[in-house]
């Protein structure tokens, strides 16, 4: 959605979840010029998005906000939707755009077909695997956020020979920023003195997080492989390379979307502390409040006999 200032600081997540574009490319798209063009169109106030002027590098959802240009509402079109695999080798970073403008190849670079679609499964510039393309919103929503539970497979390997303790802290989750990581099933498929092999399969997917992760527990990750998004595997295909899927892949997806129920997590009943590491213990705990009423009353009686009457 348009200025969704509750995602400001998670720009990947508002691209996928809300299928945004920049306003000058959805004006061009809409046959109103190129895209300098509509860029003029924009420094000239003469575009609103839902009744608001819009500004250079401003974004829209073209199937839910309205775009206004020169009193005219532009309407997006009318496309069947594309569902396609792709293969991410590295380098290639998973957004539409190179923000940065350095020139870098994005996945979207890599499928050449017309119209909007949007990465399903980001990964980091340096990990390889399965990425789903689309433009069907709803799909790419609940396949992505992890409150509704939808699983992704890893084939990870790691610096030298993981420890079982290790192993048993990252399945049973550790924090993140302030956030413990969602309980994760991991197997050792072969280990060795110098790496370690495993398969992760994850309910969530925060930057960076297996990474982050393993580096925490001291083995970190020198290949990443995503091979599973639910039902969708990345198969025989070869990096760089995409495919469209079958109908019969689709109908997986979607049927495991349509199986899965918003999963919320449950608040911890009793009020006991917090003791998560940074957090601090609020006023009204026992632990700020409680000082013994023994050194209360001592206090206060040599308080009285210094205060008492001179003789």
């Amino acid at each position: 959605m348009f200025l969704l200032h509750s995602l400001g600081n998670f720009a990947p997540l508002r691209e996928i979840f809300f299928m945004e574009e920049r306003v000058q490319k959805l004006m061009a798209q809409a046959g109103l010029g190129s895209r300098r063009e509509c860029e003029k169109l924009i420094a000239n106030g003469r575009v609103t998005v839902n009744g608001r002027r819009a500004t250079l590098g401003d974004k829209a959802d073209p199937t839910t906000d309205t775009i206004v240009v020169n009193g005219r509402t532009i309407k997006p079109l009318q496309t069947e939707k594309i569902y396609v695999a792709l293969h991410k080798p590295k380098g290639v970073i998973s957004s539409l755009d190179d923000e940065l403008e350095e020139g870098r190849t994005t996945v979207r670079d890599l499928v050449p077909l017309p119209g909007h679609l949007y990465p399903v499964g980001r990964l980091d510039k340096q990990s390889t695997g399965l990425i789903l393309m689309t433009n069907d919103g709803n799909l790419a929503h609940k396949l992505t956020h992890p409150r509704y539970g939808h699983e992704k497979t890893y084939r990870v390997v790691v610096e030298g020979r993981i420890s079982q303790e290790a192993l048993a802290r990252w399945q049973e989750g550790v924090y993140l920023d302030g956030r413990k990581t969602i309980p994760a099933k991991i197997s050792i498929v072969q280990q060795d003195v110098s790496f370690t092999r495993l398969e992760i399969v994850m309910r969530e997917g925060r930057k960076r997080q297996i990474r982050r992760v393993a580096n925490m527990l001291g083995f970190p990750v020198t290949q990443l492989v995503r091979e599973k998004i639910g039902p969708l595997t990345l198969g025989s295909l070869k990096p760089g390379d995409w495919r469209h899927l079958t109908d019969k892949e689709v109908a997986a997806l979607k049927a495991a979307v349509a199986a899965s129920k918003e999963k919320r997590p449950r608040r911890k009943s009793g009020g006991k502390p917090d003791n998560r590491p940074g957090k601090k213990t609020g006023r009204g705990s026992k632990q700020s409040t409680n000082r013994p009423q023994s050194d209360n009353r001592k206090s206060g009686s040599r308080t009285q006999r210094k205060k008492g009457p001179k003789k």
